[in-house]
């Protein structure tokens, strides 16, 4: 299978530029670490990268009639946010169990929100492609995707070039086949090592088996970080076994703690998600290869309550 290239993650770079923001690199007081705040872009997540990559990449005519998504969140809001860029009409199917500031905030965006059993989004999805004739914007698997979510490495490589180490969230896969790719290509001596709830560890497992071994959906929802229980798929998995060294898993308090530290330490607001790629570095730390580590904060989206609840524990 042909990977995507750095090629077309430097394209991925020009279509998004002014769309995305180029977050900075954070370096940490308290700690020899660097934050990466993807939750600082405009939707509060990384996904805007790969949402509109994709969608800019499409012919015109095609793009006029419009997208549609499923996601239990941070991707419905890019399609949705990169929808509204491009003045065309977004369908996003999101899980009945979503988390309800997600879904709102999806809504605000203008597009048009459908409900669905969790285990029926996909297929909903592509329903509502074929009888509206909209294009399926898939949340990782997708090659514009991909190349749109590694311009987060592409710009982690230009700003701290003798980075020793890079901790990405681990779920789909998109996020850490893109970053991967650009790292490897323009730090080939930097670890990339990707980050799962012990709760969603489908992919460690499948890693280390060399085959992609599939978890039910039951047993993946069970971790509070809802953005990580999807799991990669053939063109994914592909690009991990390619550019992964490493696969750590953090546990449910490991990750709460993690949001603790980056709001009182850090000052950045993340959800349970975004905050799995740190709870590597704060429990995890003798797993990692020596020299400067960089956590990518892949999203701040949750609501009040539920960060309400983690902060005061």
């Amino acid at each position: 299978m042909e990977l995507v290239s750095i090629d077309e993650i430097r394209d991925a770079a020009s279509r998004v530029k002014g769309a995305a923001v180029r977050t900075p690199l954070l370096a940490q007081t308290w700690a020899p670490l660097w934050l990466k705040p993807e939750s600082l872009q405009e939707i509060g997540a990384f996904k805007v990268r790969g949402a509109f990559n994709a969608i800019a990449a499409l012919a015109d005519e095609r793009r006029a009639r419009g997208v549609v998504a499923f996601s239990s969140g941070n991707h419905a809001q890019a399609v949705a946010y990169s929808a509204k860029r491009f003045g065309i009409p977004a369908v996003i199917i999101v899980p009945d169990v979503a988390p309800r500031a997600k879904v709102e905030a999806t809504k605000a965006l203008g597009a048009e929100v459908i409900e669905v059993p969790i285990d029926r989004q996909r297929s909903s999805a592509l329903a509502v492609a074929e009888e509206r004739a909209l294009t399926f914007i898939p949340p990782y698997d997708h090659r514009d995707v991909i190349a749109g979510q590694g311009t987060v490495g592409l710009e982690i490589a230009e700003d701290l070039p003798d980075a020793g180490v890079v901790l990405v969230p681990l779920s789909g896969g998109g996020l850490a086949s893109g970053v991967g790719i650009a790292i490897k290509a323009l730090l080939p001596g930097t670890k990339v090592i990707g980050v799962e709830p012990e709760l969603a560890a489908d992919t460690a497992e499948s890693l280390r088996a060399g085959r992609r071994i599939e978890w039910p959906m039951d047993l993946r929802a069970r971790t509070s970080a809802d953005g990580l229980r999807a799991q990669p798929s053939e063109l994914t998995f592909a690009h991990l076994q390619s550019v992964l060294d490493d696969v750590i898993t953090v546990t449910e308090d490991e990750i709460r703690e993690a949001v603790r530290t980056l709001a009182y330490r850090s000052r950045l607001i993340a959800e349970p998600s975004g905050a799995t790629a740190t709870a590597a570095f704060l429990f995890h730390r003798d797993a990692l290869p020596e020299g400067k580590v960089v956590s990518v904060v892949s999203g701040g989206n949750l609501d009040p309550a539920t960060l309400a609840g983690i902060l005061n524990d």
